[in-house]
């Protein structure tokens, strides 16, 4: 989900070198590159990101669908291995434990507890059961034969009275990310039993700020991020329909007008997005914000020519696309930066299901 930003007393991004790498065009075959390589062996940086194994898989994974090459890669193998993270209770009674039977984001997190049953390590979490449900159906597995029911009927108690969601049953920050995470696993799965819509819609509300974007929780600053998690959750629960703009602006459930204001000034003169003002522009923005804008019905308005050159200036010499022009790539902004070029509608890709963050034939199995 949404990175965390610089801290307020962080120093800013160094300008780029006189002689950073820049292409004219954007480079396929060096990204295809780049995600197989990162499929294979990924580098000794990505240690401390362990616990996040799938979700890493599922930038590759996506990664290589949208840029045709889905090919690449051991369809059945990848399924096998998304399948094995999968935590299942030892006896029926338990679903009703308060546990969340969902997916593990990590081999680490699957070791028994303690002897005294005390929990040391991460459980089944929402955002690495939404990265495998999506893999999922990236490589065409069926995921009827997933036991849903008894995966949405624990994830209900991950829910809180304000219809916010805990990613986890053992407790953590509540916020619009893991409400995103909830409301795509329930779209996927085609059943909202996982959820209370109406007390997650509250919250969503709730989450609007006074300048039109949404932040993370109620009353906290707007941003790019939480903004795409916020509208995307409310169109896969069928509180907003297509073209926002066009058809329904005036009667919506959010401050259209206002949302559609805040999101145009995150566009930055140097064609890139910005997550919030007076910050700079950043790869990962080109998806948050563009996708938000597109399932509004106002891609539009995107300055595309400029938001292409920018995401060109963070394209890497290696494959991949780094945060900020003139650095090194890593797997998020590069996942981004891919889906950012198929927003775009850059030749020989997928187009990309906004909503769900996948292709659109990995969204409709088509």
């Amino acid at each position: 989900m949404a990175e965390p930003e610089l801290e307020p007393m962080e120093e800013p991004p160094s300008p780029p070198p006189s002689d950073y790498y820049s292409s004219p065009e954007f480079d396929k075959d060096r990204h295809v590159t780049f995600l197989q390589m990162m499929y294979q062996l990924l580098p000794w940086q990505y240690q401390n990101q362990e616990i996040n194994r799938l979700t890493l898989a599922y930038f590759v994974i996506s990664g290589l669908d949208l840029l045709s090459s889905i090919d690449r890669v051991d369809k059945d193998a990848v399924a096998s291995w998304v399948l094995s993270f999968q935590a299942h209770p030892k006896s029926e009674d338990e679903p009703n434990d308060g546990q969340f039977y969902g997916f593990h984001g990590s081999r680490t997190s699957q070791f028994p507890g303690e002897s005294r049953g005390v929990m040391s390590h991460n459980g089944s979490h929402l955002a690495s059961t939404y990265c495998a449900l999506s893999i999922l159906k990236i490589v065409g597995y069926n995921l009827s034969s997933i036991d849903s029911e008894m995966l949405l009927t624990s994830m209900r108690n991950l829910q809180q009275p304000d219809g916010s969601f805990m990613p986890i049953h053992i407790g953590a920050e509540t916020d619009l990310r893991f409400m995103y995470c909830a409301a795509a696993i329930c779209f996927m799965l085609e059943d909202w039993r996982g959820m209370d819509k109406e007390k997650a819609k509250e919250y969503i509300i709730n989450c609007q700020s006074y300048d039109g974007g949404f932040g993370l929780t109620p009353g906290s600053e707007s941003h790019g991020g939480a903004t795409y998690c916020a509208v995307a959750s409310l169109r896969l629960m069928g509180f907003i329909g297509d073209d926002l703009l066009s058809n329904s602006a005036t009667s919506s459930i959010v401050n259209v007008p206002l949302l559609l204001s805040w999101i145009l000034q995150r566009q930055a003169t140097n064609g890139g997005f910005q997550g919030r003002p007076n910050k700079d522009s950043d790869t990962c923005y080109a998806f948050w914000v563009g996708a938000t804008l597109r399932i509004l019905g106002g891609i539009k308005f995107i300055d595309e020519k400029g938001l292409h050159g920018f995401l060109l200036t963070c394209q890497s010499e290696y494959g991949g696309f780094s945060k900020f022009p003139g650095q090194f790539p890593d797997l998020y902004h590069s996942y981004y930066g891919i889906t950012a070029f198929s927003l775009l509608g850059e030749s020989g890709m997928s187009s990309l299901c906004v909503e769900l963050g996948i292709t659109d034939q990995a969204a409709t199995g088509i």
